[in-house]
């Protein structure tokens, strides 16, 4: 075996894959001299620009927040999967790629790259097309059993390169998806049974920690459209037409208003979730409360209650209430507020004192 020269080469500005190999032999020493270039040169393999290139599309898929488990599909050497975003986008930083490889990719090292592109066209289905995207990640595949890919999909995502987790440097933004993972071979000489190899892959989404708020306001049927200020965590909500982007959690809603009553609730907001959040506007006008014993009588001003266990609604004032249960008579004044609820409640106790 002659591995004077190397038959290969490394990828040019104008190649999509690059081509190393020759005899087995000489493809091993290829792929190494390869791998030493990449760690250390690894700009001169990513570059930003359209490129076009033909490959086969074995599975289209779509990465969404309502299915966390993600979405499997197999990919076999020298093809690609094409992966969608689905609805609520907002709401993810990244998409997890996982690879399960089979046990003889271990004797296989350097072999294959990956790359991935964004700006995919055409946006087509499954089979063998021509396609041109912009590649914004590209790297050997690494010699494990298991290979996990975190591509960030938003500017400031967080996302971390560990001993176990990738993270490409380009963003895909979700106005540039479809987005499209391709391996390819870089190693010539392999035996035919490492060609039809196939790899399984899981698309997962990573979320942010945000969910979302919509506003549903119910008016009282005979105060419709009167001003009110909604407050979330002390901000005004300008436009209660427009969700609202919050972290998960616990937040403060406060609504104020010169006709409606005031209120003032907590919330939770769960990741990757929008809750519906129902401003409920009251009347209003104060309202009493009564409780008593069934044979009480109560008077309110002088006028007897007829029927004590419904709310009692009264004007802002000063009021008297009267409690009478046989002989016995209970009467308090009251000062009354708009926008406020009353209880009352006739308390009777039981006192038993035992002397020596």
């Amino acid at each position: 075996m002659n591995c004077g020269r190397m038959e290969g080469r490394l990828i040019r500005q104008e190649d999509s894959v690059p081509d190393i190999g020759g005899e087995k032999g000489c493809g091993m020493l290829g792929a190494g001299f390869f791998l030493i270039i990449f760690l250390l040169f690894p700009g001169i393999l990513l570059h930003a620009q359209i490129e076009s290139f033909r490959t086969f599309v074995d599975a289209i898929i779509e990465v969404t927040p309502e299915k966390m488990t993600g979405t499997a599909v197999n990919i076999g050497i020298n093809n690609s999967v094409l992966i969608n975003l689905g609805p609520e986008a907002r709401f993810l930083r990244g998409i997890e790629l996982e690879i399960t490889a089979p046990q003889s990719w271990l004797q296989y090292r350097g072999a294959l790259v990956m790359a991935i592109y964004n700006n995919i066209n055409p946006q087509t289905g499954t089979g063998i097309t021509d396609f041109s995207g912009n590649r914004i990640a590209f790297e050997a595949l690494p010699n494990r059993l298991r290979i996990i890919y975190h591509i960030p999909i938003r500017a400031q995502h967080g996302l971390r390169t560990t001993t176990t987790v990738s993270v490409p440097s380009g963003i895909a933004q979700p106005g540039t998806f479809p987005i499209m993972f391709r391996l390819s071979q870089v190693m010539k000489g392999l035996p035919d049974e490492f060609e039809r190899t196939t790899f399984n892959l899981v698309a997962r989404p990573i979320l942010s920690d945000e969910g979302a708020v919509r506003f549903v306001t119910r008016f009282p049927p005979q105060l419709r459209n009167r001003p009110f200020t909604v407050l979330i965590n002390d901000n005004v909500i300008s436009n209660l037409n427009e969700q609202v982007l919050l972290r998960e959690g616990e937040h403060h809603l406060v609504v104020l208003s010169d006709d409606y009553r005031n209120e003032s609730r907590r919330f939770i907001v769960e990741r990757g979730r929008v809750i519906d959040l129902i401003i409920e506007l009251q009347d209003p006008t104060p309202i009493i409360i009564f409780e008593a014993p069934q044979n009480a009588r109560i008077f309110l001003n002088n006028a007897l209650i007829r029927n004590t266990t419904d709310p009692v609604t009264v004007e802002p004032g000063t009021h008297e209430v009267r409690f009478q249960v046989g002989d016995y008579t209970v009467t308090r004044t009251l000062n009354i507020q708009r926008g406020r609820t009353y209880r009352i409640a006739l308390a009777v106790d039981l006192t038993i004192q035992e002397d020596e």
